[in-house]
């Protein structure tokens, strides 16, 4: 174990013995911080905080402080769980859940890039990126493998579909699709995000197949409900495709369109 004099360790936080601490980090009573965690200067971990393998934070980063919800209660128990492998760079805030037994929780592999901010009852998956002052509000779901560009906001109890791509500086009030690449402010479906579906190895009949399903789904003039069914009328129903009909039928707050 390897901690800085300067730091600040409660005697019961659970801390893993190849654990790195720097500097004037102050680490909380129920922060539990599991093998391999590096942690840089000038952080702070509070509350019932469990950090992942191998998971690195960089300096001045806000980890587990109490959610930005008027609605908490400072008697309430909630949490917040990260992975493994995660990269928290400088600046970066991420909040645990509201209400009793409220969880705020994050996969594996993600990199969530300078002074972006994870709110109260998130859900992210695995492999997505935050770049630069990204932000998430409450009750946000980001499947995996999502990209999201520096200053883009995104409203509350929206969801990210799989290995979708935002613009910089979008607004997002409405349901991002997998696949997608999205931008603008409202957001909107420009098509396919081919750049990254190519570098995850989707097959060329597959990139076919999305691309005929949203011509279908977001550049025709049918409705959603007649749209879904000529998809499942036209094209093979791959798992891809059956889980971008899906996240279609299921979306609550509407698609970008």
């Amino acid at each position: 174990m390897n901690i800085h004099k300067t730091a600040i360790v409660h005697p019961s936080a659970k801390i893993a013995g190849d654990v790195e601490i720097g500097p004037y980090t102050v680490i909380g009573e129920g922060v539990t911080l599991s093998k391999g965690v590096k942690i840089a200067n000038h952080c702070v971990l509070l509350g019932n905080t469990m950090v992942g393998k191998n998971t690195e934070i960089f300096s001045s980063a806000v980890v587990g402080s109490i959610p930005q919800d008027r609605k908490y209660k400072k008697d309430e128990k909630t949490y917040l769980e990260i992975g493994e492998r995660n990269i928290i760079r400088e600046f970066v805030t991420m909040n645990p859940g509201t209400g009793e037994g409220g969880k705020t929780k994050i996969g594996d592999d993600n990199l969530f890039m300078a002074y972006s901010h994870i709110a109260h009852d998130c859900i992210i998956g695995n492999d997505c990126t935050m770049a630069n002052v990204g932000t998430l509000a409450g009750h946000v779901t980001l499947e995996d493998h999502v990209v999201i560009g520096g200053l883009t906001a995104i409203h509350q109890f929206v969801r990210l579909g799989k290995h979708s791509i935002v613009g910089g500086c979008s607004k997002v009030v409405q349901d991002i699709p997998p696949f997608s690449t999205c931008d603008g402010h409202p957001a909107r479906v420009y098509g396919l995000n081919l750049v990254g579906l190519k570098r995850a190895s989707f097959s060329s009949q597959t990139l076919r197949d999305l691309k005929k399903a949203f011509k279908i789904l977001f550049f025709s003039e049918l409705t959603k409900p007649t749209a879904v069914e000529e998809v499942k009328k036209q094209i093979t129903l791959t798992p891809d495709i059956e889980h971008l009909l899906h996240f279609v039928q299921t979306s609550q707050r509407g698609l970008c369109s």
